[in-house]
């Protein structure tokens, strides 16, 4: 089955799940019709992004989330994508949908940690939530309620789109064997993670993903992270920086977002709007099992074919990068009084379902590697 068949597949599916079993008089289970989608006039969408035109995982979720909103709609929705540069920068997207010259972005919403450092929580914090985590506490912890109220000030309504699952820790030119070696460091990384780095002795430098490759090889910059093994082969960082250091401290789980001008949302129809949500839901789904699933070939072709060296933190480094971290985080929580509360509410669900990992899967993982290895 190609893509684009099983788009439409997943379209159809999502509408046809719209539909209900309720109770009948008599005690039985009758079926109970979705909303009919409208089919008159088509509306134009514009959708702007923070990734290159076409690349893979990133741009293909936003392509992925456009393609359902229009077939699931029967075209009655029609989203055009456009890449970083193509109407606006990579880093101009938010605003670009907040004074409605696009109607809606899909970018990492740490990004606009200048806002307000609560964006970063909607992407990913050092130290953080895994995919499975944020997920939980934006959909049924109280998550997806603060993102409204973070956001709408913005004219903007946020939902998840896409999640690269757990980013690694970045490409270095040499080796990291202790927390010396982070002093004078220059590296890419956006967000929180960023601040990490300064704390250590470096510098962290921002820049969209299209700009990295030259950064490292005309040595504007010593080390980069991106996002995993997938990614990263395509942009070839393997022949400008040979150590692969992971996993990630910085982001354990990058949800992605579909930022929609607040304007456009509300002049939705009822039946547009469970649409649009509906093709988040799927396009979020689908990103983190593609990314699992292309992470691991990827993987293979880096070290097999290209000789990569992949590398680990010490315990030193991790024990005070932890330390680091959770104050960094905890910093950010003070900048403004909706900060404190999308942290608190964090925390509280980071918590509930950490006691559960750890009494499930995180003690599973370890025996199956004991019992089967690789």
């Amino acid at each position: 089955m190609d893509r684009r068949t099983f788009i439409s597949a997943a379209g159809i599916a999502a509408v046809g799940a719209a539909s209900a079993c309720s109770q009948g008089s008599d005690g039985t289970s009758e079926r109970v019709a979705a909303p009919a989608v409208n089919r008159g006039r088509t509306r134009r969408l514009r959708m702007v992004t923070t990734w290159p035109p076409g690349f893979p995982g990133l741009g293909t979720a936003a392509v992925r989330t456009a393609e359902l909103i229009t077939q699931m709609s029967g075209g009655s929705l029609e989203v055009e994508v456009y890449g970083a540069g193509e109407i606006v920068g990579a880093f101009e997207v938010f605003d670009a949908v907040s004074n409605g010259v696009a109607d809606m972005y899909h970018a990492a919403d740490y990004y606009w940690q200048g806002r307000s450092p609560a964006f970063n929580f909607y992407c990913a914090v050092p130290m953080g939530m895994t995919p499975y985590e944020i997920m939980a506490w934006v959909e049924y912890g109280g998550g997806q309620e603060l993102w409204n109220e973070l956001s709408n000030p913005f004219n903007i309504q946020p939902f998840q789109a896409g999640n690269t699952g757990h980013q690694m820790g970045g490409w270095f030119k040499r080796e990291i064997n202790t927390l010396e070696d982070f002093r004078g460091l220059r590296m890419r990384i956006p967000g929180l993670g960023g601040n990490v780095i300064r704390e250590l002795g470096g510098a962290a430098v921002a820049l969209s993903g299209g700009e990295i490759y030259q950064s490292l090889q005309s040595g504007a910059i010593d080390a980069t992270e991106w996002v995993g093994p997938w990614n990263d082969l395509a942009f070839g960082f393997y022949r400008e920086a040979p150590y692969y250091y992971g996993p990630g401290f910085h982001e354990p789980g990058s949800a992605l977002a579909l930022g929609i001008n607040l304007g456009v949302w509300e002049s939705l129809a009822s039946d547009h709007q469970a649409i649009v949500r509906g093709a988040c839901h799927a396009a979020n789904n689908q990103s983190l099992a593609e990314f699992n699933h292309q992470n691991g070939l990827a993987l293979r072709t880096l070290t097999e074919d290209h000789g990569v060296q992949l590398r680990s933190f010490s315990d030193d480094i991790w024990l005070e990068v932890g330390r680091i971290c959770e104050q960094v985080v905890a910093d950010s929580a003070n900048a403004d009084a909706i900060s404190r509360r999308v942290y608190d509410s964090y925390l509280q669900s980071r918590r509930l379902v950490r006691d559960w990992a750890n009494v499930s899967e995180a003690p599973y993982y370890r025996q199956r590697d004991r019992i089967l290895g690789r």
